[in-house]
């Protein structure tokens, strides 16, 4: 899934402060395509996460060490923020109260400083100390694997699971382009809830990532947006990335009443993850999803890890021995 198009990574510096936009933009075109994050923080090095490995900006190319690298200003970060707000920070708050901000291109911008906190709610944030900028990257043929290993089981409804930046919203962003434009599947009717915009990178209701011929619901809460295209779009397949939560299992259960199948991402780093995480059981018990599809990790993008069945995994949360689960090293798990 080596991604050679390095226009991902510029469109996702492009906030970046004037005085440090230069040292990214001269970075070798090798190291673009393979860069996940940009992280500044104030008066420290800056930090790139490339193929799941941290290093430091140097002035041509990145280092495994921090000495004589770039280093990040708090003027840097404080310029970088306002540019990631497009010099509007009240009109993000929203956002910014949940801990980011999505930028052109679907890039998602965590932010970090001191929490203004009224009533026990965190209500905004002031003295910024850092960003991350996350590369989201559209990879076409993404989720070919996904769909040649899954077939029709992908419309029996599918929990994809992974850590962070193993390449959850890249598979969900290529299956519903794929799934929508009849692309090595019969065209189908699929919506996606885009809560933060990142599957679809909406800019003045311009999707920049092309999702094909999908209902895009965009800034919708999860729950919410689920329901809409229930009641108003008669989707055959809802996407979504990120779900869990009571309310969000609701909105499943109303999907599955209306027939609609589901597939969604959730946060689990492993098998062991799978079984213990609250959410994941309370997605499960919907009895939306027949399929869990665990990544591999950082360092593979994209790579399929495991495949499990719903009710095995429901046993084996139940305690029960597990026995004919299949569960080993690699492979495909679970699956007849």
């Amino acid at each position: 899934m080596e991604d050679t198009n390095c226009s991902f990574f510029d469109t996702a510096a492009a906030p970046v402060s004037l005085r440090l936009a230069p040292c990214l933009r001269r970075l070798p075109e090798r190291i673009k395509a393979k860069t996940q994050e940009i992280r500044l923080r104030a008066n420290r090095p800056v930090c790139l996460s490339v193929d799941g490995k941290n290093y430091f900006l140097a002035g041509h190319g990145i280092s495994t060490l921090p000495d004589h690298c770039v280093t990040a200003e708090r003027e840097d970060v404080e310029d970088t923020f306002r540019n990631v707000c497009s010099s509007s920070v009240y009109s993000h708050q929203n956002e910014i109260r949940n801990g980011y901000v999505t930028i052109r291109g679907g890039h998602r911008v965590g932010v970090c400083g001191t929490a203004v906190v009224s009533g026990g709610k965190i209500e905004g944030l002031r003295d910024i100390s850092s960003l991350n900028i996350r590369v989201a990257r559209q990879i076409n043929g993404a989720a070919n694997e996904l769909l040649f290993r899954l077939g029709e089981g992908i419309f029996q409804g599918v929990l994809l699971a992974g850590a962070p930046s193993t390449g959850k919203t890249t598979l969900l962003r290529d299956l519903a382009r794929q799934l929508s434009s009849g692309v090595n599947h019969p065209f189908s009717r699929v919506a996606v809830i885009d809560e933060r915009g990142e599957l679809g990178g909406t800019f003045l209701g311009e999707a920049q990532n092309d999702l094909g011929n999908c209902d895009i619901l965009d800034g919708y809460p999860k729950s919410e947006g689920i329901l809409q295209a229930v009641r108003a779009l008669s989707p055959e397949l809802i996407v979504c990335d990120e779900l869990g939560g009571e309310r969000d299992a609701a909105a499943v259960r109303e999907g599955l009443s209306a027939g609609v199948a589901m597939v969604v991402s959730v946060h689990a780093g492993s098998r062991e993850d799978l079984l213990r995480r609250a959410q994941v059981r309370t997605l499960l018990l919907t009895g939306a999803f027949q399929t869990a599809v665990l990544l591999d990790s950082a360092a593979h993008p994209g790579k399929i890890k495991g495949i499990y069945k719903a009710g095995e995994l429901l046993d084996q949360i139940a305690g029960n021995s597990g026995r004919g689960c299949g569960f080993g090293d690699g492979g495909v798990y679970g699956i007849a």
